[in-house]
């Protein structure tokens, strides 16, 4: 194997073991821990909500930067075997978009910023945003991989085929 497709391979794991424990982490906070803190008296859910999110905040900072990294590199191998296949681009493009904004609120969520407190108040509303939206973009990601092959005339190689 050689350095490039080791490179790839590499890149696509960061990227989808990140979007495994960002993602999974996110259902886990939604539908285990949240509903069992609201259990708790008022003090010690406040108490408890402060630690998740002081640790949680790493794993989403860190998520942010490694989704950002491995994503853009996948990306720039993909151009080589998609070029003008807009269908390709398109939604690429929009699971790109839609990943910027998972990003925000997600970094809004764990943040301390008076001006995303609102969001903060509302946060089991805001996490199922967030898992919603990366549920479409593990969709999106899924369908450009099965069905859109490479440009004609371009081998599918594991190295060009690293950024789905």
């Amino acid at each position: 194997m050689d350095a490039d497709t080791l490179l790839a391979l590499l890149s696509r794991w960061v990227h989808i073991g990140t979007a495994i424990v960002v993602i999974g982490g996110s259902v886990f906070m939604r539908f285990v821990l949240m509903p069992a803190a609201e259990q708790l008296p008022d003090n010690e859910h406040e108490a408890l909500r402060e630690r998740v999110l002081g640790r949680w905040k790493r794993f989403v900072h860190l998520g942010v930067l490694l989704f950002l990294l491995s994503g853009g590199y996948n990306y720039i191998l993909a151009v080589r075997i998609h070029k003008g296949q807009s269908l390709y681009h398109a939604l690429v493009g929009t699971k790109i978009i839609l990943a910027l904004i998972v990003f925000f609120l997600a970094s809004a969520i764990v943040g301390r910023s008076p001006t995303f407190e609102n969001l903060r108040k509302n946060m089991k509303r805001w996490v199922l945003v967030v898992i919603l939206l990366a549920t479409v973009i593990v969709g999106i990601s899924g369908f450009v991989k099965v069905t859109i092959p490479p440009a004609a005339g371009v081998p599918s190689t594991t190295t060009g085929d690293a950024a789905q």
